[in-house]
């Protein structure tokens, strides 16, 4: 394991995050490489067990964004912010920090159609 601060000094939770999105860099790269495999391959076999492959990163990646989500300061609130909205993101961004409440189409919960005032 590469870190870039001494190892010595870093305290397990520290040590902790830093595998866990090391771990998350390397899926997301696994995954980018199967993917282009899966394009470019002819041989129907061979792109379906390639095809699988990738889905099992996806699965791993997933996986270490759910322990960061839960272990890691700041993973929680983002993910509620961005996943699973079909808002535009950079408009739940805008929302978010003019504190006007939740864009059209986010996960908080509203109906997205604004005040009913």
């Amino acid at each position: 394991m590469q870190f870039t601060e001494p190892a010595d000094l870093l305290d397990q939770k520290t040590s902790d995050e830093a595998k866990a999105l090391k771990s998350l860099m390397e899926e997301v790269e696994a995954v980018n490489y199967y993917n282009q495999r899966v394009a470019v391959t002819p041989n129907a076999e061979l792109k379906e067990l390639l095809a699988h492959n990738r889905d099992e990163e996806i699965e791993h990646a997933a996986m270490l964004i759910e322990w960061l989500r839960r272990n890691m300061e700041g993973w929680d609130k983002e993910l509620k912010t961005y996943l699973f909205t079909s808002a535009p993101l950079l408009e739940v961004e805008t929302a978010g920090e003019a504190g006007a409440g939740a864009a059209e189409g986010t996960s908080s919960g509203g109906l997205g159609i604004g005040s009913l005032k």
